[in-house]
């Protein structure tokens, strides 16, 4: 057993000093100290050994063990030292080599054009509120004066949800008007920006995802003037002083009397051309005094409060803002067209 505790020794103490890696190692470390390791296997059979040997025997084999032990923590220490100095070779950086130059992004057109917007509003006193995409159509129809059977409600024109057509994606913002005449003391004045759904083919000028700004304001002794003289300041500080607008008759379901706002086409300037489909306008905005029955269903006295509200089309104000020719180049993610802005 001597010769074999002696054998062991050697060996073991020649694999550690040879072992590459921390794993190997380990694996050493089993091979000679584990539950079925060589030396557990030799001190197995102390039980065979007479009682004189035993003491000798036993004083020898921890000799032994504690010598690898001692080998296995001073090569592990060596090994982690040598791992230490290889990373930190591996990733030495050089301070002195030029860094790559980080590119940075910029706001989309159509949201310059958005926070230009609200920044005009906020400065004439507007909040800016949010409000759900999936809305219910009480909301979006109902308390909005657009009866079952209006055409805005049919199928083909509004993605349901449900076979009962009460749950859908919002077709405008307009239910944040709702939403606001239900918990917003008065007077209010509101605008709400988001996106909207509508079945609508995809052209130049339209898409079934759209954003829109509604705004609202209620308050006594409000009148179609008010409307009109707000709307035209927000386009010449959009656009600049001296752009041109018309005022065109129009029915929407929750105003009365109702209007469509144009502005010149920014592409031929009125001539007529693509973008404008030979008109020379392109629609901005519909907008119109708050139909009594709108405010009468939110609880608002109607022989002492009045008010009036508009939906604006945020692409095609981003279009007019920036003379895009295709509103399709808002939604196609072309580098080349967004480096522009």
């Amino acid at each position: 057993m001597k010769e074999q505790l002696a054998k062991i020794r050697a060996e073991a103490l020649a694999a550690f000093q040879a072992a590459r890696d921390a794993s190997e190692l380990d694996a050493l470390r089993v091979q000679y100290l584990g539950k079925k390791g060589e030396l557990t296997g030799v001190l197995k059979m102390m039980g065979k050994l007479s009682a004189e040997e035993r003491p000798a025997m036993g004083q020898l084999a921890n000799e032994v063990r504690a010598a690898l032990e001692q080998a296995i923590e001073v090569t592990s220490q060596k090994l982690s030292e040598a791992a230490l100095v290889q990373q930190l070779k591996d990733e030495a950086l050089d301070v002195t080599i030029p860094g790559t130059q980080v590119k940075m992004g910029h706001k989309h057109p159509m949201y310059i054009a958005l926070d230009e917007i609200k920044d005009i509003f906020i400065g004439m006193g507007f909040t800016v509120l949010d409000g759900p995409e999936v809305e219910l159509a009480e909301y979006n129809f109902d308390r909005l004066n657009a009866e079952e059977g209006h055409p805005s409600r049919d199928w083909s024109d509004t993605f349901y949800f449900d076979e009962d057509s009460r749950v859908m994606l919002r077709s405008q913002t307009s239910p944040m008007q709702v939403r606001a005449m239900d918990s917003m003391e008065l007077p209010i004045r509101i605008v709400a920006p988001g996106r909207v759904y509508r079945k609508d083919e995809v052209d130049a000028t339209h898409s079934p995802m759209f954003h829109q700004v509604e705004g609202m304001v209620i308050d006594k002794g409000v009148t179609m003037a008010d409307l009109k003289g707000t709307l035209n300041t927000v386009v010449e500080q959009l656009y600049g002083k001296g752009t041109k607008t018309r005022f065109r008759p129009h029915h929407f379901p929750f105003t009365e009397p109702s209007c469509e706002m144009d502005v010149q086409c920014h592409k031929c300037g009125g001539v007529g051309c693509p973008t404008c489909k030979g008109e020379g306008w392109i629609e901005l905005l519909g907008a119109g005094m708050i139909h009594p029955k709108v405010l009468q269903m939110a609880g608002i006295d109607t022989e002492i409060y009045s008010g009036w509200a508009f939906g604006i089309g945020l692409e095609r104000t981003a279009m007019r803002r920036f003379k895009i020719a295709d509103l399709r180049l808002i939604f196609e993610n072309d580098i080349r067209f967004l480096e522009q802005f």
